[in-house]
C-alpha cells in the first residue's frame, strides 16, 4: 500500500493520533504525516504510506493554505483561544476594513517570526512548550517565513459587550508559520492585544479541503475494500516537471543511482523521471557537475 492519504484531521485530537490510529487501520507501520496541526486546529492533514514516506519532507516544505478568525482586545499565553488571559484592551470602536487591509498588506512577503513559548520548537533537547509548563522563558531562534498572500474574509464582527472585535481571514504561507504568531503580530501593527481564535488549514500539499477523508470514512471504506482514499504518488507530484527515460536512461543510469544529461529540461526546479508513466525519482540539478542527480530514490513503486 503506497500513497498519500487526504486526511480531515479533527479539533481534539493531535497529528500523532491520526498515525497510530491508521496504523492500525491499515495494517501497516510505514505511516508519517507531512506536518504538524495543532489540537485546536483542523483541515488538511495529508497522511504518507509506504514508499510514499519517502516523500514527507518534499510535501512538509510545501506551502499551505488556512483560514481562520484573529480577535482583537485580548491576548493569551498560547496566543489562541486555549491560554489564559494576558491582557485585555477592550476596543470602544471597532476597526474598519480600511484600517485593516494596509495591516494584511504590511504582513505579506519574507517575514521573521520569533516561535511562540508553548510550541514544538526545541531549544538545548527540550520542547519550547516544556520550558512554558515549568514557567522558564528562554531565547528563542528566529525563523525566516514567506507570506504568500494574506487576506480579510468578509466583514470583521464587533462586540459590543465585550469589546472584542473578530477578523476571518486567508492565508497562504511557507512552511514554518505560526499563524498564532501572525495573529499576534496583525495586533502588534493595530496597537492592540490579539489572539488566533479559530484556524483550519484549507489546503497542502496540494489537495484541498473539499477533496479529504474522514478517518471514519477511511475505517468504513477499509471494511469494504474501498481503497479510493488513498492518492498514487504520481497524483501528488503531478506539479513537479516530467521526464519519461529512455531504455538507456533507466537501466544504465537511473536505476543504478547514476546521473543524467537532460538538456531541455527547466534546471530550477525539481525533475520527477519516470518509467512508463510511473515515477521511480526525483532528480535535481547540479551545477558544479552540470548533471542531473538523484534527489530521493522511489524505485520500489509499482
Amino acid at each position: 500500500m503506497d500513497g498519500v492519504i487526504p486526511l480531515n484531521k479533527e479539533i481534539g485530537q493531535t497529528s500523532s493520533d491520526y498515525v497510530y490510529k491508521l496504523r492500525k487501520i491499515l495494517h501497516t507501520r510505514k505511516i508519517g504525516h507531512t506536518g504538524t496541526l495543532d489540537p485546536l486546529v483542523n483541515g488538511v492533514l495529508p497522511i504518507c504510506v509506504g514508499q510514499a514516506t519517502k516523500l514527507v519532507n518534499t510535501l512538509t516544505g510545501s506551502p499551505k493554505e488556512y483560514e481562520g478568525e484573529i480577535t482583537l482586545g485580548k491576548s493569551t499565553t498560547t496566543e489562541d483561544r486555549e491560554g489564559e488571559t494576558v491582557k485585555e484592551q477592550k476596543l470602544t470602536k471597532p476597526f474598519t476594513i480600511d484600517e485593516l487591509n494596509p495591516i494584511f498588506e504590511k504582513m505579506t512577503g519574507d517575514l521573521t517570526q520569533i516561535p511562540p513559548m508553548f510550541s514544538a520548537v526545541r531549544v538545548n533537547g527540550k520542547k519550547l512548550y516544556e520550558y512554558a509548563r515549568a514557567g522558564i522563558e528562554v531565547e528563542r531562534p528566529e525563523r525566516h517565513i514567506h507570506i504568500y498572500d494574506f487576506h480579510i474574509m468578509g466583514e470583521p464582527v464587533f462586540d459590543e459587550t465585550t469589546g472584542y472585535q473578530t477578523i476571518k481571514f486567508h492565508v497562504r504561507c511557507s512552511k514554518g508559520t505560526y499563524v498564532r504568531t501572525l495573529a499576534v503580530e496583525f495586533g502588534h501593527l493595530l496597537d492592540m492585544p490579539a489572539y488566533m481564535s479559530q484556524l483550519t488549514r484549507v489546503k497542502s500539499a496540494g489537495f484541498p479541503i473539499a477533496e479529504t477523508f474522514t478517518i471514519g470514512q477511511i475505517e468504513t471504506m477499509m471494511d469494504n475494500n474501498d481503497y479510493s482514499f488513498l492518492r498514487s504518488i504520481d497524483d501528488v507530484l503531478t506539479d513537479v516537471p516530467s521526464h519519461e527515460l529512455t531504455d538507456e536512461e533507466w537501466e544504465v543510469r537511473v536505476l543504478h543511482g547514476g546521473f543524467l544529461e537532460l538538456t531541455d529540461e527547466d534546471k530550477t526546479k525539481q525533475l520527477r523521471v519516470q518509467r512508463d508513466g510511473i515515477t521511480k525519482a526525483l532528480y535535481k540539478y547540479d551545477k558544479v557537475r552540470d548533471m542531473w542527480i538523484p534527489d530521493l530514490m522511489l524505485l520500489n513503486n509499482k
